[in-house]
């Protein structure tokens, strides 16, 4: 993304359904207090509306804010309907999955052991 660097960002996911009629100012008040995190901060914050259709992303590139939404005409995003949490964290390889559909959020957790018995 033009201003923001991926790798480098953090991504933020905002649980359950967001508003989609909601521009820059309604999701930057989402993110400080609901979200309790700093939209100046070099992080992309993702939306979801209630259908899964559409995804909204913000970020501020240093000069502004950036807002992208993708609109799906057949399918849904696989989204975090409810959590504990006002937000998860996920990494460039998961944001990469949500949006091509892959649904990450269902899948087996890997198991570690460290012994047997």
């Amino acid at each position: 993304m033009i201003g923001l660097e991926v790798k480098d960002a953090r991504v933020f996911v905002r649980p359950g359904a967001t508003d989609m009629r909601k521009q820059i100012n309604g999701l930057a008040l989402i993110i400080e207090q609901g979200m309790e995190c700093n939209v100046f901060e070099p992080s992309l914050f993702l939306f979801c509306n209630g259908e899964r259709r559409i995804l909204k992303a913000l970020y501020w590139d240093r000069t502004g804010f950036c807002l992208w939404q993708k609109r799906l005409e057949k399918h849904r995003f696989p989204w975090p309907r409810t959590s504990e949490q006002a937000r998860c964290e996920i990494d460039a390889e998961k944001l990469r999955m949500l949006l091509e559909g892959v649904d990450f959020w269902s899948a087996h957790q890997e198991l570690a052991y460290t012994r047997v018995s």
